[in-house]
């Protein structure tokens, strides 16, 4: 057997440091270390046998990081440190990182709800994730004709939005996210390979870390959003990951709701248009204008009606209609709309009032709706210098007619309903109006809408008399303004009516205006 010396027992006891499950260094009297054992190794790459403590001390070895250092001072006057996981500490650190992520959401879902604008949603998105996620994000829309939209948002809180002709399955995940599929894990993705389209101003000195992840919506996925760091040193860890597919699924959301709210007022606007009354002008001599005014500011269409249809030729009526349906507001404004349709298909009828009023009658009879309407035909043309008219009257007001001398005339035109009995009844009148006298047809909303001083009286028949009788020779344009000024002003910021008027006049004779040589004027004869 041969000799031990005291190297080998040195060794043999460094031997057993190295085993150590735990990070520990073995430092000498002079501060250096001697050894470390092998997971000491893997925590300090950096240090090694003959190293100086002084100058390798990692910050958490001073209590800056998630380890402490306690030490054992050994028999020979060296000095074991042992670096344990503060666990406390590491604890707080998890609470305050999860309080602060949680803070963030929350704000994010409250930003992002706050506004159905599509743009703007895009754009707020953007500025938090660049904020709080990345150096800068993007985030691209789903495709439409080829066309990528793209909105990239920088610390700085600016944005900006661009329309690409690009494919997006140049970038790895990019279109898997669009389609909505999991996210493929950063560690994945080169960021040396994006392309420029996708890369925000400002990177141009190159990308580090990138994520990419669907942004969720309502059954279609709302887009995906990319984030990137600029230094290769800031990759994205898992946990960053997952914070990011957290934040991208409140995105989602916000998105998805806001361009859902889109296309259905796209949808609505298009609709209304179809229900709004038409605007009157000027036709074969005679003058027509329409004035309405919905039953709530907020609303735009209601129960109440007029349309025009034109004559087919110059001897032939143009048919001009007013009505009104039982309620208000949307529900009103649909049937108002299907009776408008089957009126404009009996327009080539309408030489007999009492046969269109019948089928319409059916019509209304045949669908499940509770609901009736009142109307009144007036069927127009200009004859021998005057404005020929029959009228006829279906459970509605009867219209009014002012002369040239102020005075003002009740059409004697009367009859049921529309849309209650199997049966109809109505009556037709004609009447004749001489150069700058005009007839007007008019709703409930008029003479029902309640105001004066007390707020609770009706406008009534006898001032819309005395209203339009100082209307006298105006033209039809000015006759409607006034009375909707006059009824307006009555019922000032009260609850009213849906409110509809229309003035038919014969127009006295015009000439062409030096003015311009185009406009028409007026004088009399």
């Amino acid at each position: 057997m041969g000799e031990i010396t005291p190297l080998d027992v040195v060794s043999g006891i460094d031997s057993v440091w190295d085993s150590v499950p735990h990070p520990v260094l073995v430092v000498d009297r002079g501060g250096m270390v001697r050894t470390l054992s092998a997971s000491a190794r893997s925590v300090l790459p950096d240090i090694g046998p003959g190293s100086a403590v002084e100058d390798f001390v990692p910050s958490w070895l001073s209590g800056d990081d998630d380890r402490e250092a306690r030490t054992t001072e050994l028999p020979d006057g060296e000095m074991a440190w042992w670096l344990l996981e503060d666990s406390a500490r590491s604890t707080r650190l998890a609470l305050t990182l999860e309080r602060e992520r949680s803070e963030f959401l929350d704000e994010a879902s409250a930003v992002l709800m706050a506004s159905l604008n599509i743009d703007r949603c895009m754009e707020a998105t953007v500025q938090m994730a660049a904020r709080h996620l990345a150096d800068a994000a993007v985030l691209v829309a789903p495709a439409s004709g080829g066309v990528v939209p793209l909105v990239f948002g920088l610390p700085d809180g600016t944005t900006e939005h661009r329309r690409i002709d690009a494919d997006p399955a140049e970038v790895a995940g990019l279109s898997e996210a669009l389609r909505g599929f999991p996210p493929v894990p950063s560690r994945w993705i080169d960021p040396g390979s994006l392309p420029e389209w996708l890369v925000p101003p400002g990177f141009s000195d190159g990308t580090g870390g990138v994520v990419i992840t669907p942004l969720p919506g309502h059954g279609v996925p709302a887009g995906a959003l990319v984030l990137l760091r600029r230094s290769s040193e800031s990759t994205f860890s898992d946990g960053e990951e997952v914070f990011a597919r957290l934040f991208a699924a409140r995105a989602g959301a916000a998105l998805s709701a806001a361009r859902l709210y889109a296309e259905q007022s796209t949808i609505t606007r298009t609709l209304m248009r179809e229900l709004l009354p038409p605007q009157l002008q000027r036709l074969d001599g005679i003058e027509l204008a329409g004035g309405y005014r919905a039953s709530a500011d907020h609303e735009t269409i209601g129960g109440d009606f007029y349309d025009v249809h034109p004559a087919a030729g110059p001897d032939d009526e143009t048919l001009v209609i007013l009505g009104d349906v039982c309620g208000k507001g949307l529900d009103a404004a649909v049937l108002t709309g299907k009776i408008r349709n089957t009126l404009q298909a009996l327009a080539p009828l309408a030489a007999d009032h009492t046969g269109v009023l019948k089928l319409l009658n059916s019509a209304l009879l045949s669908i499940d709706d509770t609901r009736f309407a009142t109307l009144v035909l007036a069927s127009v043309v200009r004859r021998d210098g005057f404005v020929r008219l029959r009228l006829t009257s279906a459970g509605h007001l009867a219209p009014l007619i002012v002369r040239n001398d102020g005075s003002v005339e009740e059409a004697d035109t009367g009859g049921t309903l529309v849309g209650v009995m199997p049966t109809i009844r109505a009556r037709t009148v004609d009447a004749a109006l001489a150069p700058g006298e005009t007839c007007l047809l008019f709703t409930d909303g008029v003479t029902e809408a309640r105001g004066g001083p007390l707020g609770a009286d009706m406008f009534g028949e006898a001032r819309l008399s005395a209203a339009l009788s100082q209307c006298a020779g105006l033209p039809a344009e000015a006759v409607v303004e006034r009375i909707m000024m006059l009824t307006s002003e009555w019922v000032h910021n009260r609850a009213h009516d849906d409110i509809a008027v229309v003035a038919i006049t014969a127009p006295r004779r015009t000439h062409l205006s030096a003015v311009d040589g185009h406009t028409a004027g007026r004088f009399t004869a």
